[in-house]
């Protein structure tokens, strides 16, 4: 994979954490560019930064070329059953590489919190808990852990005790509530430490309340120094 392009909204203050969001299918950085926005008044020793996915065909589409960070064939149990785990691989290999950068320019590492929606939850689950780096906090909104059956053998010990906030609208048509609260119970049977959110009526986007959920979570996990 390429090396990725991401929309930056740098911080308003002096420079001490990090947010990594990763959009979902058929978006891109700057359509979660309104997050760190909104936010960036409260949290302004942050830098926010929004990797956008390549394009690629997607199966269940048709084969129509989309911003994706990995094929799908489906959304119901279909998405467990044929995975496009190279995909899902060369995604977090990629976007490893861009947290490794950060860390490298002197952000430690548990002053980073890695995010996303939808696919972008696939890839905040799978990198913030494999990767070698212990995080300040992993939030994944709207999404399922993939690569289930595999999960336990990848995973780190680094983000064992990291909290995890996982979100989901329990009238979501694309990515089913029970599906994000499975994965939920996956991880907590792990002995992970997750905090999982319904969100009554919500569909597969994002709420005024889930947002305060996310802001409350970033200011507990990555306080001004």
């Amino acid at each position: 994979m390429a090396s990725l392009t991401s929309v930056i909204v740098g911080a308003k203050a002096k420079h001490t954490a990090t947010v990594f969001w990763f959009h979902g299918l058929g978006d891109s950085g700057a359509g979660w560019s309104f997050l760190a926005e909104e936010l960036s008044s409260m949290f302004p020793h942050v830098k926010w930064v929004l990797p956008n996915a390549p394009m690629m065909p997607i199966t269940l589409n048709q084969g129509m070329r989309m911003p994706a960070w990995f094929d799908l064939n489906g959304l119901d149990r279909s998405i467990a059953a044929n995975q496009d785990q190279k995909g899902i691989l060369a995604s977090m290999a990629a976007l490893n590489g861009l947290i490794r950068k950060e860390v490298e320019e002197g952000i430690p590492s548990d002053r980073i919190v890695v995010g996303g929606f939808s696919q972008g939850c696939v890839l905040s689950l799978l990198v913030g808990l494999t990767s070698e780096y212990k995080f300040g906090g992993v939030i994944g909104c709207s999404g399922w852990l993939a690569l289930a059956d595999k999960f336990p053998a990848m995973a780190s010990e680094a983000n064992k005790k990291t909290p995890v906030l996982m979100c989901h609208g329990d009238a979501d048509p694309i990515v089913q509530y029970t599906f994000g609260k499975e994965s939920a119970s996956i991880l907590e049977k792990l002995g992970y430490n997750i905090k999982f959110n319904t969100y009554r009526g919500l569909v597969h986007s994002a709420s005024p309340e889930e947002l305060g959920d996310i802001a409350s979570f970033i200011k507990d996990r990555l306080p001004p120094v």
